[in-house]
């Protein structure tokens, strides 16, 4: 049965200002988030008397590009674009939740990615055979008249409908998907209003309601008993390939006369006792679950990122322990401790602490120095370390220079120290050699060396943080880093 009178729950001040409660979560540092909660009745009753008299229109979207670790476009919608977006779908989701199977994961109540790789998993120990499927930019090619007949089909408030559609015609233009399916003419690709917005809630939602006609396709009519779907990522079981390769083609056909295609290379039939990579993880058979070596190295590139930031003054404490966390929270799903502690290794987030950084409790070492208290002018490369100040002043660093060569060009306003120098360090000259290593290693405080980039020489013991300043030459530059036995290891 179609619902009707749902107009008033979505519209209400009561409805709006639970919306704007859930939307400002997590971004109440944003510009437009915190301008609107700074006026939120004034705001609230302004949106509700443009709701109830038809006059709202959603708002222009700011579109940056992404790509790491795919190419796409990312939009944001104004703030109080994305509190209509909460109040439409508390009132209009229930309604299709009921209809959706149990195998579908994205963006629902109680289920999510992980609990979609572990349904996979559990179909992968059961069949012998996989179809791994996944439809070709399919956000950018949800057909706007398509997706207003799959609302129309639990929905009969005019209102309502009316809402919906202002919202989906309201997309800003994705990137063109220029394909023909059987029945078009020349000019249909470009007459059909089609894409949807990446990031906005509604279209979290309206992905669901498009697809769940392939759900419904693949359990009642291929009587698959092995389907589990995240997005537009899905996965078909069974022992023989030959069904899987008559599915396939079924599931072409399908989808055509919703204008979406298969992508042709990440389709593919493959036995189950093969490694899979899924969702994010590297699935193994026995149960063994590994990042993949992209995730990890893009982990490490923001981590060295946020590290220049906070020791800049740039970020506290507490925004590194989200940032941080929520990695840490994806990577506890796989097998990596060894690697969670080789990459902090001692530090706030070793598994050996528990996980969780000083918000927990555990133990805080020094991995990260004190931030800086002054303000750092340009940057945040190695020369505003306050350990490396002496090299930059050598290397005339100061804050007018114009030098394009990055690495020497940024500056630091904090005064040149003065050298400490421990008695029991060890100071090593020259360019490095075996030699060099070896004493390096054998030093006081188990010092682990790599080859790295050029950078002034220096070591510090595991215990004391103090650097000993290398050659004053210019000419030389060793290609040393030095790791610390309890931090996370800095290029010094």
């Amino acid at each position: 049965m179609r619902a009707d009178g749902l107009f008033p729950a979505i519209a209400s001040f009561r409805a709006l200002h639970a919306a704007a409660k859930g939307a400002v979560k997590g971004k109440r540092k944003k510009p437009g988030a915190a301008a609107f909660m700074a006026n939120l009745e004034k705001e609230l009753l302004r949106l509700e008397g443009q709701l109830l008299d038809g006059s709202y229109r959603p708002g222009g979207y700011t579109t940056f590009l992404v790509k790491d670790p795919k190419e796409r476009f990312i939009s944001a919608a104004p703030f109080r674009d994305r509190v209509v977006h909460h109040a439409v779908c508390a009132v209009v989701e229930p309604l299709f939740e009921r209809g959706f199977i149990a195998d579908s994961y994205a963006n629902r109540q109680g289920k999510g990615s992980h609990r979609a790789v572990a349904r996979f998993e559990q179909y992968r120990d059961r069949f012998g055979q996989v179809l791994r499927c996944d439809i070709y930019r399919f956000f950018p090619s949800i057909d706007h008249a398509v997706l207003k007949a799959d609302l129309r089909r639990r929905i009969a408030c005019r209102d309502t409908l009316a809402l919906l559609d202002r919202i989906v015609d309201g997309s800003n233009p994705q990137e063109a998907v220029n394909a023909y399916f059987p029945g078009d003419d020349l000019f249909t690709p470009f007459e059909r209003r089609r894409g949807l917005p990446i990031g906005n809630l509604t279209s979290q939602f309206f992905a669901n309601v498009y697809l769940d006609a392939l759900d419904h396709f693949a359990k009642e009519v291929l009587r698959t008993k092995g389907y589990v779907r995240y997005v537009d990522d899905f996965a078909l079981f069974h022992d023989d390939p030959g069904v899987l390769a008559d599915w396939r083609e079924r599931i072409e056909k399908f989808l055509a006369q919703r204008r979406l295609m298969l992508h042709p290379r990440k389709t593919r039939i493959v036995l189950t006792g093969d490694p899979a990579q899924f969702l994010g993880f590297v699935l193994h058979p026995g149960g063994a679950r590994r990042l993949p070596a992209d995730n990890v190295r893009r982990f490490r590139n923001r981590l060295r990122g946020l590290r220049d930031r906070w020791r800049a003054g740039s970020v506290d404490t507490r925004e590194v322990v989200q940032r941080i966390n929520s990695w840490v929270a994806h990577a506890r799903h796989a097998d990596n401790a060894r690697l969670r502690h080789a990459i902090f290794r001692g530090g706030w987030f070793d598994p050996a602490w528990g996980d969780g950084g000083p918000a927990t409790g555990g133990p805080c070492p020094e991995a990260w120095p004190a931030p800086s208290p002054q303000r750092v002018i340009r940057g945040g490369s190695w020369n505003n370390n306050p350990r490396n100040v002496r090299s930059a002043k050598r290397n005339r660093n100061t804050t007018d220079n114009r030098n394009n060569n990055s690495g020497f060009r940024l500056a630091s306003t904090l005064e040149v120290p003065e050298p400490r120098t421990p008695p029991s360090a060890r100071v090593c000259q020259g360019r490095p050699g075996p030699v060099m290593m070896r004493r390096a290693v054998h030093a006081e405080g188990e010092l682990r060396v790599h080859r790295w980039h050029a950078a002034p020489l220096a070591f510090r013991r595991r215990n004391g943080g103090a650097a000993v300043p290398g050659p004053r030459s210019s000419h030389e530059q060793p290609i040393l880093r030095v790791s610390i036995g309890h931090g996370i290891g800095w290029e010094i």
